[in-house]
Order: C-alpha cells, then sequence, then structure tokens
C-alpha cells in the first residue's frame, strides 16, 4: 500500500485532524466543554449552593425542624400583600418598559444611521446596568422634594409635587425602575428587529400587502415571542431589585426583597429569618418560571432569526 493510501486512511479516520483518532467520544466531550468549567463552578458556589440553602432553611424551623408553617406565613397577611405589589409594580414596569423600548429600537432600526445606533447601544448598556443607590440618590437629587429640577420648575411656576404626586410612591418607583428597564428593552429586542428582512416587507409590497397586513400577518407573528421573552425578561428584572427601592422608599412600601432583607438581617421581627427563606423561595419559584418561559421563547426566537 502506498504512502498517499496510508495517509489518506489516516485522514478519514481521524476526521481529516491526525490528532483526534485517539480520543474516545466522552473524552472529546470533555475537552469540547473543558472551557465551560469555570463558569459552572462560579455558578455553583454563587447561585445553586446559596439556592439550595434558601429551600432548605424555608422549611426549617428555628430549631432546625422541618415545618411547612414558614410557607404558610409567607402566603398571609402583609407578606402576600408584598407578592402582590411586587408583582403588580414588575407588570407595570415591564410592559411600559417593553413598549417604548420597543419603539425606540424600531426607530433606530429604520432610521440607519450607525452612528446613532451604536451610541444608544453603548448608552444603554450603561442605563441597564445602574441601580441600586446611585439610581435612588440621582433621582432624588433630580426631581425629590427639594431636587434641582423640582426647584428650577417650581421657580418658573410649575409644581410637580402640586397634585400630591412625590418620587418616593409607588408610581415614583415605577418612574425610577423605568431608567433601567427601558435600555434593557432596547438592547434585549434590537436583534429580534433586525431580524425583519427587508425582503419580506418587499415580498409582500409586491403581493399588495399594505403596510398594516405587513405587521399583521408577516411582522407581529415573528416578532411576539422575541417582544413576549424581553417581557418576561424585564419582569425578572424589576421583580429582584431590591437596594433601589430600599434607598428610595426606606421600606414604606411593602415588596418581597424588602421584606425578605428586614426579616433575614433581624431588624423588625426577631428569630423570623427562616420566614424571609421561605419568602425567597416564593421569589425563586416566580423567577423560575418567568426564565423558563423566557428560555423557551428565546429558543423559538433564535430558529427563525437564524435562518
Amino acid at each position: 500500500m502506498t504512502a498517499a493510501a496510508m495517509r489518506s486512511i489516516s485522514e478519514t479516520t481521524t476526521g481529516g485532524n491526525p490528532g483526534r483518532g485517539s480520543l474516545k467520544g466522552p473524552l472529546r466531550s470533555l475537552r469540547t466543554y473543558v472551557g465551560l468549567f469555570p463558569f459552572f463552578i462560579y455558578s455553583g458556589i454563587f447561585l445553586a449552593i446559596p439556592t439550595l440553602q434558601v429551600v432548605i432553611l424555608a422549611f426549617r424551623n428555628q430549631d432546625g425542624a422541618w415545618t411547612l408553617e414558614n410557607l404558610k406565613e409567607s402566603v398571609t397577611g402583609v407578606y402576600l400583600l408584598s407578592f402582590q405589589q411586587s408583582i403588580l409594580l414588575s407588570a407595570i414596569s415591564a410592559i411600559t418598559a417593553a413598549i417604548f423600548g420597543f419603539l425606540a429600537a424600531y426607530a433606530i432600526t429604520v432610521s440607519n444611521i450607525g452612528v446613532l445606533r451604536r451610541l444608544i447601544q453603548t448608552v444603554s448598556g450603561v442605563f441597564a446596568n445602574t441601580g441600586g443607590v446611585p439610581l435612588a440618590f440621582f433621582f432624588i437629587a433630580s426631581i425629590g422634594t427639594y431636587g434641582l429640577l423640582t426647584t428650577t420648575l417650581k421657580k418658573m411656576g410649575v409644581d410637580i409635587y402640586g397634585g400630591g404626586w412625590t418620587l418616593f410612591t409607588f408610581s415614583g418607583l415605577v418612574l425610577v425602575y423605568l431608567y433601567f428597564q427601558i435600555p434593557l428593552m432596547i438592547i434585549v429586542i434590537l436583534p429580534a428587529i433586525d431580524g425583519l428582512r427587508l425582503e419580506w416587507r418587499e415580498a409582500a409590497g409586491s403581493l399588495g400587502a399594505s403596510k398594516w397586513q405587513f405587521w399583521r400577518y408577516v411582522a407581529i407573528p415573528l416578532l411576539a415571542p422575541a417582544f413576549t421573552g424581553a417581557l418576561l425578561l424585564l419582569f425578572a428584572n424589576s421583580f429582584a431589585a431590591y437596594a433601589t427601592a430600599s434607598a428610595l422608599t426606606s421600606g414604606t412600601i411593602p415588596l418581597v426583597p424588602l421584606q425578605i432583607g428586614s426579616l433575614v438581617s433581624g431588624n423588625v421581627i426577631a428569630d423570623k429569618a427562616n420566614l424571609g427563606y421561605a419568602l425567597g423561595f416564593g421569589m425563586v419559584v416566580v423567577i423560575g418560571f418567568v426564565m423558563t418561559g423566557y428560555a423557551l421563547l428565546q429558543r423559538k426566537t433564535a430558529k427563525w432569526l437564524n435562518n
């Protein structure tokens, strides 16, 4: 047998890569995913283990015995109200941000101005990751009771607090949440809007379809999974926010994260830390359902974006 034939057989059996012929199937898979090991370790230490601990402690009392009393108490009285208020706050901020964020993202896409697109994407990336105490301070310093913008408008004869509205109420908290929710929506929905190819619009127009018919029968069905998935992501992002609400309202609005912070730290009720873990378990369940739906919708969106 010639050397060329031997080389041909070797390349056939090793897939054109001589170094791979000796690797077994499992070993080859291990080599493929070895780069993800640091991520798995990080996720296990800072996500999986703490979540498992919250779940276990939610079913234990202060003496360490197994019980369901924590879960029962977590869905009664002020704690049930906290879940209702958190869900309402998350839903309102998510829906509002989804609408305005989608309109902004669509305007960026149709404008076809590269510099503007890159600028807004960069700014959105910064704003979407701005939160906590600094964000609360920004709003208090600008439109708080004695904020810079508030006093300036008051000198001009416009009193934004004249009708009884304040920044430190439920609606004020929604306004603050929109600061990072709208930019997040822009970042998430832009790839889906970019996936609406010009050829589809031209094909619909050549067949006699109006702009409304194109959106009704083509664009909306295609964008619905991406839009709904982004809406769920915004809901989860708002539902889990803690520091901004704590700094802005000082706990005057009953929200689940604030209740958990008070119970776990022991500032309000002694020996109620496990009730805080039960509330945390409830949040894990809600976020789990929401993010599962988001993942499924993202998978559906990715199919037509890649086609």
